[in-house]
């Protein structure tokens, strides 16, 4: 049963666990507006306090609007039990990825729960658990601030950043740098994975430039080649076209091979082996040819 509870009394401790989406909730702010709130905030109570799980862009709403009290439903007093439940229904609730994994970290170091514990009481594989897991532990706090303010677009971060972090093995310091220069700009995915590209691949001149904040200027110039296409040949066309498409070869392989728990069917391990194999045996003048090819346009 849906109570009213007055909105200064809801404890906000998880807050930081729900992804904040500034259109949604420009969107929902209208509707308050309009017709009140009509789906009831959820919580746990926890000594005495109404500890809010779901519900946070309507607490926010209710809270610009000036209302001092708002619809709350409570699920119960144990804190795991209604994380799970949360999570049970994360389809219905609309739970990002992201989401669910501060949870079930959540689960597992507060409530010291194995992976076992966590993917038997959600009736899900350990996989999917460890997935969730893994998102979230390598993560750096200044990242983990400016995804969940959505400040920082999810995407960019799960199939972008990721896989830059997988290529360049680089410290999180990097990653931070990055983050910190691109967040909070508006900015398109598109943008980001050239920005990306740019400073995890190119000189060090050119991610300075994304650490002053010199975005809008070099993602023009980016997009401008650097001489009339007719200043090469067909010939030189043709391999430039060529190193593109190692390139983009290259960053989805690493990506892909670190997906382990799709990669499980024997057909599929006996071509890989009899490809890699293959690739392996041509690896050194592979990267031998491109050694020379860089060090003599360096000179150019």
């Amino acid at each position: 049963m849906a109570k009213e509870v007055d909105l200064a009394s809801l404890d906000l401790r998880y807050e930081c666990f729900r992804l904040k989406a500034e259109a949604v909730e420009g969107r929902l702010l209208v509707s308050i507006a309009e017709g009140g709130i009509h789906e009831p905030l959820e919580g746990v109570e926890v000594d005495g306090r109404n500890v809010l799980l779901n519900g946070f862009k309507r607490y926010r709403c209710a809270r610009q609007l000036h209302l001092a009290t708002v619809p709350y439903r409570s699920l119960g007093q144990d804190q795991a039990a209604a994380i799970l439940g949360l999570l049970r229904t994360c389809q219905d609730r609309a739970l990002s990825i992201l989401e669910q994994a501060a949870f079930i970290g959540e689960l597992k170091k507060t409530h010291h729960w194995t992976v076992a514990d966590i993917a038997a009481r959600l009736s899900r594989s350990k996989a999917w658990v460890s997935v969730r897991l893994g998102l979230l532990e390598p993560m750096s706090e200044l990242v983990r601030r400016q995804l969940f303010a959505g400040a920082f677009p999810v995407y960019c971060y799960m199939y972008v950043l990721r896989r830059f972090m997988r290529l360049n093995r680089e410290g999180s310091g990097a990653v931070d740098e990055f983050v910190a220069a691109v967040s909070g700009k508006g900015l398109s995915v598109r943008q980001i994975e050239e920005l990306a590209q740019g400073f995890f691949g190119g000189p060090e001149s050119l991610r300075e430039e994304i650490r002053q904040g010199n975005l809008a200027l070099l993602l023009e110039r980016m997009r401008q080649p650097p001489q009339s296409p007719d200043a090469c040949s067909p010939f030189e066309r043709v391999l430039l076209q060529e190193l593109v498409l190692v390139q983009k070869s290259m960053q989805r392989v690493i990506g892909n091979s670190q997906e382990q728990h799709k990669l499980l069917s024997r057909a599929f391990h006996a071509q890989c082996h009899l490809l890699t194999a293959s690739i392996l045996s041509h690896a050194p003048v592979f990267v031998h040819t491109l050694k020379q090819l860089h060090d003599r346009n360096r000179q150019a």
